[in-house]
């Protein structure tokens, strides 16, 4: 589904008369006509043929009518201005995250994450984000010989060196014959807004997230 956000967009709106989280196509009356859509495309439009096997097509169009099925596209999308400012004041998110240069380097760089995540995602990051942490953004407990305890994010390791970004941002090497534990954080280091954000400035956070696609943003 990567490749139909590219133009679809991830929330499946970006196109003119056509929302696929919504289940609204402008050409498409059947589940066939869809397959025949996705394999073939739609000749003289921006809508290139897929290189998808029937069955694979068939698997999109059903993930597809479950995702206008359960609504989960459907989110509130706010002023994405006003969520700029909770984002960088109130909810002090350049703590952990960098957006076009400016913030943390602890969490992940979201500056294209409108271009990847749906809005129903975006929310779901911001309320309750522990059941969705990617495996690479994970953060992991080190304890020296000594008793030392070293936690970071994860950038790289091999059989005898093990190398993270700590909580002060520092960037550290260790050889792992220095360590007695490696183990990741079992509970999530990202902030449930639950309570702490009112439902229309969590809109208006995920209405700024949406405009975060590298290049094009809003204005600073």
């Amino acid at each position: 589904m990567n490749a139909c956000a590219n133009c679809h967009g991830p929330d499946g709106d970006a196109v003119p008369g056509v929302d696929l989280g919504h289940g609204q196509f402008r050409r498409a009356a059947s589940d066939a006509d869809l397959t025949d859509i996705i394999r073939r495309g739609i000749p003289g439009t921006a809508m290139p043929p897929g290189n998808y096997s029937n069955t694979a097509a068939t698997q999109i169009v059903a993930y597809l009518r479950s995702v206008a099925a359960t609504s989960q596209a459907t989110v509130a999308r706010g002023d994405a201005e006003r969520g700029r400012v909770v984002f960088e004041g109130k909810g002090q998110c350049l703590s952990c995250h960098m957006v076009n240069g400016r913030g943390s380097r602890l969490g992940p760089d979201i500056s294209d994450v409108g271009r990847v995540r749906r809005s129903a995602d975006l929310e779901k990051a911001i309320v309750d984000p522990a059941p969705i942490v990617r495996p690479q953004n994970r953060m992991l407990r080190l304890i020296t010989r000594d008793g030392t305890t070293i936690t970071g994010r994860l950038l790289n390791h091999d059989m005898l060196t093990i190398q993270v970004l700590d909580s002060r941002e520092q960037l550290r090497t260790l050889q792992k014959a220095s360590l007695r534990e490696i183990a990741f954080v079992q509970k999530s280091p990202k902030t449930s807004y639950r309570g702490r954000l009112t439902q229309e400035e969590i809109a208006d956070v995920v209405g700024y997230l949406a405009t975060l696609r590298g290049a094009a943003t809003v204005s600073q």
